[in-house]
């Protein structure tokens, strides 16, 4: 049924903004809905009155209602004119970098959320340059933004375009504000605990070696709480920073945030004919899909990205503030 009540959308055109006067419509309609300002079944405004309200070529609005019928957002009637024909929704999720945990919490996302929801996902690689142009262009065009933040003086103020209730920050607590909606994973302490709760299996090797290349973007705490766990419980242990210089020996146990550090310790175990698990240890950060089934299986210390992906669907359904810590935890299998 098509309401003719269309008194509560009013757009507006800002003629000095880079955006598409088009895509500006686009934006503001697709916005409407998702506020529930337009519902399903309410006229829009004619071509001809929004051309003549907001100074505009017939063109420039065809284009714009043609986009939000390919959207399915809008729909029209012969001599009746154009409808919100649907209840879309769409939402951001901004993540670092698509690795296979990252997968795991995608799908979990997505697979919780309602089907009139669409999801953009865009990468930010931690590069600023490209984080602020992909929230500086993203404004107003989503109902709601899901981020994984990092470590740059120039990420928070970025975000500041967005209204707090509109935006969750995930993963990392980086700069964040105390009335901003997270859901983070601990970096520090919860790993300390898990590397606590394998005290009995470092036990069976001389020293632990902690692969932090200096190529990661892995939140440096972690290490600092690493060095305290070998300092509680006197365990030698080294530092290495330079993955090229990653040489195994047996009887030592490794850490590792990087994937690429797992190949070359699978590869030396090989030629230098040296059993992970009994000769050689192997811890691994961040669980994937594939460990459990690599070799006989590789130890993890991981927060459960899939309660990650869950919780941060629930705040795109849910209207309430969202401020918790998803578990951290040890998995043990043969490698450790």
């Amino acid at each position: 049924m098509i309401s003719e009540n269309i008194e509560k959308f009013v757009f507006t055109i800002n003629h000095e903004s880079d955006i598409p006067k088009y895509q500006q419509l686009v934006n503001g309609i697709n916005n409407a809905i998702a506020e529930n300002i337009l519902q399903k079944g309410d006229l829009l405004p004619s071509v001809n009155s929004i051309c003549k309200t907001n100074q505009l070529s017939r063109d420039t609005v065809f284009k714009a209602y043609s986009i939000l019928k390919e959207q399915k957002s809008i729909d029209s009637v012969p001599n009746k004119g154009y409808y919100v024909s649907g209840e879309t929704r769409k939402v951001l999720l901004v993540l670092d970098t698509f690795k296979a945990y990252k997968e795991v919490l995608y799908h979990s996302f997505v697979n919780n959320l309602a089907d009139n929801v669409i999801t953009d996902v865009q990468f930010h690689h931690y590069n600023i340059d490209v984080f602020k142009t992909i929230i500086n262009n993203s404004i107003g065009k989503y109902y709601k933004y899901v981020v994984m933040n990092f470590d740059h003086k120039e990420v928070s103020p970025t975000l500041t375009a967005i209204a707090n209730d509109k935006l969750l920050l995930i993963d990392w607590n980086i700069q964040a504000k105390k009335e901003q909606n997270y859901i983070f994973q601990d970096f520090g302490k919860a790993f300390y605990n898990a590397l606590k709760e394998g005290v009995n299996l470092f036990k069976k090797y001389k020293s632990i070696q902690f692969v932090f290349p200096d190529y990661t973007n892995h939140p440096k705490e972690t290490l600092e709480f690493f060095k305290k766990f070998c300092a509680d419980f006197q365990f030698e242990y080294e530092v290495v920073t330079d993955a090229k210089k990653f040489n195994i020996q047996k009887g030592i146990a490794y850490i590792s945030v990087s994937d690429r550090i797992l190949g070359h310790f699978l590869e030396q175990c090989k030629e230098k004919n040296l059993e992970p698990g009994t000769d050689v240890g192997f811890l691994s950060y961040n669980e994937t899909p594939m460990k459990k089934f690599i070799y006989k299986g590789i130890s993890v210390v991981s927060t459960d990205f899939k309660e990650l992906g869950t919780k941060a669907a629930a705040f795109i359904t849910h209207d309430e503030v969202v401020q918790c810590y998803v578990p951290t935890s040890l998995i043990i299998r043969e490698s450790l």
